[in-house]
């Protein structure tokens, strides 16, 4: 699967007999716009990226410096257990303990990840395969359609952006589907369109799933960056929630290690299982300097990822009030690291493609387009709030600029 990188690359056909699966799939949306950020870079252009969900802040010190103690181990330099040392497995099961009143079994429903994303992709690859088909949400994180690809799977695309809507259509679905879908793929705060949920809402999924027999696979990536009191609900923390599915969860966000690659699924011990053998075959574990530092960032950081969110609060409001105040239609998330913004009139009639390149490429201001996530996402941009408050504030005077540079026409 491609990232959201700054390194360019072609999308020209493979002049070599490549696997199907790669053929399958479609050119990279955001390829161009990386492109170009990439030479603009290269020129010395001072792009303010807002581009990818990339944290640029460092983890607390305390779990750099426990990664350092860690590297002067020997030990600590040998091939690892590709589910996790049991005490990191352990932490993870105290954690959700904690949080959401989830109790669960170390050795059999919790299983580490280099990142959520492999654990998603592999957890496809475990579940899925020709004929078997998953409902999407859309717009859609690249990833979670692809993973289904790869694995062989057909995509069912269902806006979420109405979760009481997402629910009916879910089960219209599998009425009216044959075979019925095998997986339900559910990921709320929502990466990108933010739309969060509260409990009752995996309450009714978790009947659905019973009824209909599905799997159910949250992404519940953004469960540390929650605003204004609101708590994003674990799926788990539902009764009945692990006779049926998992959720993955990441240190990349609330703890800022997003380059550590390190993340989990929890849950039905049965798909648990299912991943672990995947993952015995492709991967020796994650590197263990790094696994004893997140029990550390577990252990005694909480305050690190309340301050965290306080910062992404911050950040989050510096940008939709200056969207605002240039007339833009913002709605600030409930939680997350976006805002998931209406493209102004009459720029919306540009493309959210054509429209992001613009920002690029006039006013140096990278964004994502709405477009590359699905065909529900058109008519939006995903700004990442990565960047500090006054590079925020920065972005929107370079936004205006750019905008006001010719007049108000889209052609």
């Amino acid at each position: 699967m491609r990232s959201e990188s700054e390194v360019p690359f072609s999308d020209d056909p493979f002049s070599i007999p490549v696997a199907e699966r790669v053929r399958r799939l479609p050119p990279y949306m955001f390829g161009t716009i990386n492109k170009l950020k990439y030479e603009k870079r290269v020129a010395g252009v001072d792009v303010i990226d807002l581009g990818m969900g990339n944290p640029t802040d460092a983890p607390d010190p305390l779990v750099s410096e426990k990664l350092s103690e860690a590297l002067s181990d020997p030990r600590n330099h040998r091939y690892s257990v590709s589910n996790g040392i049991e005490n990191l497995r352990r932490e993870v099961a105290k954690r959700y303990w904690k949080r959401y009143g989830v109790r669960l079994v170390p050795e059999r429903e919790v299983i580490a990840c280099i990142g959520s994303k492999e654990g998603f992709s592999h957890m496809c690859l475990a579940l899925m395969g020709p004929g078997d088909s998953a409902i999407v949400p859309a717009p859609s994180f690249p990833i979670h359609v692809y993973a289904v690809m790869l694995a062989a799977g057909n995509v069912i695309a269902l806006d979420c952006r109405e979760p009481d809507k997402f629910l009916s259509n879910i089960a219209y679905t599998c009425e009216h589907l044959y075979p019925k879908p095998k997986v339900v793929i559910v990921n709320f705060p929502h990466n990108p369109s933010t739309t969060c949920v509260e409990q009752q809402f995996y309450e009714d999924l978790v009947k659905l799933a019973k009824k209909y027999s599905f799997l159910v696979m949250s992404d519940f990536a953004y469960a540390d960056i929650c605003f204004e009191g609101y708590q994003a609900p674990s799926f788990l923390a539902t009764p009945g929630a692990r006779d049926v599915g998992v959720e993955f969860t990441t240190m990349s966000k609330g703890y800022s290690m997003a380059g550590w690659r390190i993340g989990f699924c929890c849950g039905n011990s049965e798909m648990v299982r299912a991943l672990g053998t995947i993952k015995g075959y492709y991967d020796y574990g994650i590197f263990q300097p790094v696994q004893i530092a997140a029990i550390v960032a577990m252990r005694h950081c909480d305050a690190a990822v309340e301050s965290v969110a306080a910062e992404y609060q911050r950040r989050r409001d510096a940008l939709c009030e200056g969207l605002t105040r240039l007339g833009w239609e913002v709605k600030p998330p409930q939680a997350g690291m976006f805002v998931w913004a209406k493209i102004p009139e009459p720029w919306s009639e540009m493309g959210s493609i054509d429209f992001a390149m613009k920002l690029l490429d006039e006013g140096g201001v990278a964004v994502s387009p709405g477009r590359g996530f699905g065909e529900e996402g058109e008519g939006y941009l995903r700004l990442a709030i990565v960047e500090n408050v006054q590079r925020l504030r920065q972005a929107v005077r370079q936004i205006d600029r750019c905008l006001k540079a010719e007049p108000a026409t889209a052609e």
